[in-house]
């Protein structure tokens, strides 16, 4: 798995997410999550699943620490063009009744 950051303008940071977010990938993305939580001054945070075709637990765990961390902060998130397995799983979760989610097809968020 991949995380590549883009700024969208001085108050949203873009994270594009590409691989599997399982466990590996977590794993692996974890120092770039901490980065994003603690050196990032960005008011929003946008995730970008449009690359992800499978997600499990370790992947809603690092989602679920991202946004607590951020929220603590006074900060923002959501995730965006959320398709397939991933939004299954976030669907069965109900992750949409705490994080703002953008399924890509409605452009509606959960």
């Amino acid at each position: 798995m991949e995380l590549l950051k883009a700024e969208a303008n001085n108050q949203t940071l873009q994270v594009k997410v590409m691989g599997d977010f399982d466990a590996r990938g977590s794993r692996s993305a974890q120092a770039q999550i901490d980065d994003i939580i603690h050196n990032d001054g960005h008011r929003e945070v946008e995730i970008d699943l449009e690359q992800v075709h499978f997600m499990d637990s370790s992947g809603i765990g690092a989602i679920v620490y991202l946004y607590k961390r951020l929220v603590e902060r006074e900060r923002k998130m959501r995730l965006e063009n959320v398709t397939g397995q991933p939004l299954q799983i976030i669907k069965l979760l109900r992750i949409g009744q705490a994080i703002p989610v953008n399924t890509h097809a409605s452009n509606e968020y959960l």
